[in-house]
């Protein structure tokens, strides 16, 4: 009888054993399914030789026996691809496969053959070779998860898709045998494109171990198809393809959408027909905006509703990707000081920033999207939500999404006279004011009211935009002035500046800190109001993974908290669809600002409107 074809992984403990026992050169090849249960009380038999084989065999025995109960063991549901880190880093590197040969390269050259041990020059690191029709074979069978990039030569793909998910395989968060599957129209083969995104791949800062070889093995799990201008066709590619790599075992599936808008609809119609799995679970993801407006964002979701089901669609926008929105329920249902201020009782207005410096986002604006579709829709509506939703009934996703949903349902729809849109001059020496021929805003600033018991009163104020002074992303809560101040007189002519407020910062350093009024020292009482921080960069020193990554962990694990359900995006809609309207009928002029200066002036009117200071740049 033969060794069984699938391999089996030694941990390092045992691969120290098996190398000793194959120093042993008289030792024979043999059977290890034929080896017998050990007896102890059996007839001895004569010689080293029968000895040693039979102690190889018992060895080599138990630890295939110890094997196959690992590759028995069945797969957890929601937290199946995420592993953390070895953390002994003498460890880094015990793991070695063993093929149906029994032969293996060790990470230090010694090649490993039980019966004899062999030692041969290992060659330099070369860029990964592998084709589509020779695929990496693992211990444990196809992979367990695949996930496909469709519209893989695109600028965002290049950029943040392929580098966050090489960032979360080179950190543990995905399963070795992983399968990446690029698609596009374009005419490329395997080493196309991993030669294209190789050069965007990076490691950690604070940890850079095994970069090299993570990265090749990364890239040899890579693959490209070429889904011409035909999707059925294309998609029913994708699918041979992998079920190729997957070998016939069960595995999941995430499709990740990064195409326009135009393409959206028969893309997901296609590979929804032909490429999904019948062995696992599958989840698409798709980027922003969720439409144009309301009525286009309604077909949009019609027709995904059609071919998916809700909880296999995750619509992301990564900007809900970073630590600050992440901590805003943290701090919020964890932090007993600041619940039970949480309500216009104690909060006089909260403001939103998200403000560029630069005009990267131009072109897209000034094709019709605009800041409103683009940034308003998603990010500042979900983070209003996340910051004002009443507490969950737990962190699942479905019941935070319950309660944004609440939120956005009770926001007051705006009306024109309560939002200010502008549109940058731009003032580079020979392009002044290029963009005047159209009135799309690049700059959205507004006041909106939630209507229910907790926030009655309280206006929203939102500023975002970009070519903008600075960049800054921050929310800051400002509270009530305390009812009868004793130290009233001490604080000087402007009372606003001895408002509490706390404020939890992004841009340019993400921070928590917490404005209080304090006697300054020495004679006499003089109040200031000095902030207390809490500096990330001072306090961690740790890496901050993209928001991309964030994001692609949460739809391989299913947290969808992060991503709008299609009740919400039908919401926020509903928010915005009056102004623009009036900006679709040309009701409605932006204000000119200068590039770099501080946005239109008339949002400052918009503040005393409402009887609020508005926090300078």
């Amino acid at each position: 009888m033969s060794m069984a074809s699938s391999a089996f992984l030694l941990p390092f403990s045992e691969y120290s054993a098996a190398r000793q026992l194959s120093s042993l050169s008289y030792c024979h090849q043999f059977s290890v399914r034929s080896f017998p249960a050990p007896a102890y009380n059996s007839h001895p038999r004569s010689g080293a030789a029968s000895f040693c084989q039979r102690f190889c065999g018992l060895k080599l025995w138990i630890l295939e026996s110890l094997n196959l109960q690992q590759h028995k063991r069945k797969p957890k549901q929601k937290n199946e691809f995420k592993s953390m880190k070895n953390l002994d880093e003498d460890h880094s590197s015990s793991h070695i496969e063993t093929t149906s040969s029994l032969e293996e390269q060790a990470s230090d050259g010694t090649r490993i053959k039980l019966g004899h041990v062999s030692h041969s020059v290992q060659s330099p690191r070369s860029f990964p070779q592998t084709h589509s029709s020779k695929f990496p074979s693992d211990g444990a069978g196809g992979p367990s998860l695949c996930i496909a990039v469709i519209g893989a030569t695109g600028e965002l793909a290049r950029r943040k898709i392929f580098p966050a998910l090489f960032a979360l395989y080179y950190s543990g968060f995905l399963p070795e045998n992983i399968g990446i599957f690029g698609y596009s129209r374009k005419n490329l083969t395997d080493e196309d494109l991993r030669y294209t995104i190789a050069s965007t791949l990076t490691c950690r800062v604070d940890h850079q171990e095994n970069c090299g070889d993570k990265m090749d093995a990364f890239l040899s799990r890579t693959y490209y198809i070429n889904g011409g201008y035909d999707n059925r066709e294309g998609m029913s590619r994708l699918n041979s393809l992998m079920e190729q790599v997957e070998g016939g075992s069960e595995a999941n599936r995430i499709f990740y959408l990064s195409v326009p808008q135009e393409a959206l609809i028969d893309v997901a119609s296609s590979l929804a027909d032909t490429a999904q799995t019948l062995k696992g679970w599958n989840r698409i993801i798709i980027e922003k905006p969720f439409g144009f407006d309301a009525l286009s964002s309604h077909r949009l979701t019609q027709s995904l509703l059609s071919k998916f089901k809700e909880n296999q669609i995750y619509r992301i926008d990564h900007l809900l990707g970073r630590n600050l929105i992440e901590n805003l329920t943290v701090l919020r249902f964890s932090n007993l000081v600041f619940e039970p201020l949480w309500s216009h009782k104690y909060i006089r207005n909260v403001q939103v920033v998200l403000s560029e410096d630069l005009g990267v986002h131009a072109a897209r604006y000034f094709e019709g999207y605009g800041i409103i579709r683009d940034i308003v829709h998603s990010h500042i509506l979900q983070t209003i939500a996340l910051l004002a939703m009443e507490p969950p009934i737990s962190l699942d996703g479905e019941d935070i999404r319950n309660e944004k949903v609440k939120v956005l349902r009770s926001i007051r729809k705006l009306e024109p006279s309560d939002v200010i849109l502008g549109q940058y001059k731009a003032s580079m020496k020979d392009r002044v004011d290029m963009y005047t021929d159209t009135l799309t805003p690049t700059y959205f600033a507004a006041a909106l009211h939630i209507d229910n018991a907790r926030w009655d009163g309280v206006p929203f104020l939102v500023k975002t935009g970009i070519g903008l002074i600075q960049h800054r992303v921050e929310i800051r809560i400002q509270f009530h002035h305390v009812p009868g101040n004793l130290y009233r007189e001490r604080m000087g002519h402007n009372i606003d500046l001895a408002t509490n407020e706390l404020i939890l910062g992004d841009v340019p350093d993400e921070a928590i800190l917490i404005r209080v009024n304090n006697k300054i020292p020495g004679l006499g009482l003089h109040l200031d109001s000095p902030e207390l921080n809490l500096l990330y960069k001072d306090k961690y020193n740790v890496e901050v993974p993209d928001s991309y990554e964030h994001l692609l962990l949460d739809a391989i694990d299913g947290d969808s908290h992060l991503f709008m359900r299609s009740d919400e995006v039908s919401a926020a809609w509903n928010i915005l669809t009056s102004v623009l309207q009036e900006i679709d009928k040309n009701n409605t002029v932006p204000e000119l600002y200068e590039f770099g200066g501080r946005g239109p002036t008339g949002a400052y009117y918009l503040w005393a409107k409402h009887g609020v200071r508005w926090a300078e740049d």
